[in-house]
């Protein structure tokens, strides 16, 4: 009795040791890679900036003749009826509505203000932006969580004569601009996920012809 009380406890010994490994080792298979090893990518929360270009509704309560539809002039401000060359550029809408109070005051008993942004641009400094063969090379407004795949999305993928898998991303770490090669055939062509890595703030992809 004692013998077979002593084999079950090693048995079970050995199952607590085992189970563990077997499913750490699962997951390692498992577990997505990112292309940019050794870097770590934060996903944390982004309030959107307003930039210039930005098309922004001004709503005034119960204000419909103050209230209007405005463009962020390459100067990074705002004029409406009541208030001229107010900053915009670099402020959440939270902000810029606060902002917009404050200087209504002297025209308006307590005002309420909201503001809706319509076409995102963005600062210069957030843009991603999109160089070379792709279909529609531009600059695009930073959203949180992007990725590779949203940027090629929204650019209309590749050319015919791209080179996808020799694309580079450009991005500033620590000050210092360091270079990435991207698979971006890999994951449009072959649907290659490990190849979707996330974009930051400020970040270039620079998509070569290919030779062949």
């Amino acid at each position: 009795m004692n013998a077979l009380h002593t084999n079950t406890v090693k048995l079970l010994a050995r199952f607590i040791i085992i189970f563990p490994i077997f499913i750490l080792s699962s997951c390692a298979l498992f577990w997505p890679h990112s292309s940019l090893e050794g870097e770590e990518i934060a996903v944390a929360e982004h309030d959107y900036l307003i930039g210039p270009g930005d098309d922004v509704d001004i709503i005034v309560w119960r204000n419909p003749e103050v209230s209007m539809s405005v463009q962020v002039r390459p100067d990074g401000k705002i004029t409406s009826p009541l208030v001229e060359d107010l900053a915009a550029s670099g402020k959440t809408s939270t902000q810029l509505a606060r902002d917009i109070e404050e200087a209504l005051t002297k025209y308006i008993q307590q005002p309420v203000v909201t503001i809706i942004v319509r076409r995102f641009i963005g600062p210069y400094n957030e843009q991603v932006r999109v160089v070379g063969e792709a279909s529609e090379p531009k600059a695009l407004a930073y959203r949180e969580n992007m990725t590779v795949m949203d940027v090629m999305i929204a650019v209309g993928g590749l050319t015919d004569f791209a080179d996808g898998n020799g694309t580079m991303l450009i991005r500033t770490i620590n000050g210092e601009k360091q270079e990435f090669r991207i698979r971006l055939h890999d994951l449009l062509r072959d649907g290659d996920i490990s190849a979707n890595v996330q974009m930051q703030q400020g970040d270039i992809l620079v998509i070569p012809e290919s030779f062949f």
